[in-house]
């Protein structure tokens, strides 16, 4: 059987804990950042690991991990 593809949107948004946790950019940062309070914008840096629902989601995309 050949090899699964990932997919190319997938790989560029999520990437993979050294535990096998899915991690992923911080979602609300486009726009509009000075109505945001200081507080929201400092936890909103970085990335943050996804919770089981969505996490399964993305590994459906990954077959192989990231």
């Amino acid at each position: 059987m050949p090899k699964m593809k990932t997919k190319s949107s997938a790989k560029k948004r999520f990437g993979m804990t050294g535990t096998g946790k899915v991690s992923a950019s911080q979602a609300n940062k486009r726009h509009n950042m000075r109505k945001r309070s200081k507080r929201q914008l400092r936890n909103q840096r970085g990335t943050a690991v996804l919770n089981a629902v969505e996490a399964r989601r993305a590994i459906a995309y990954m077959p192989y991990g990231v």
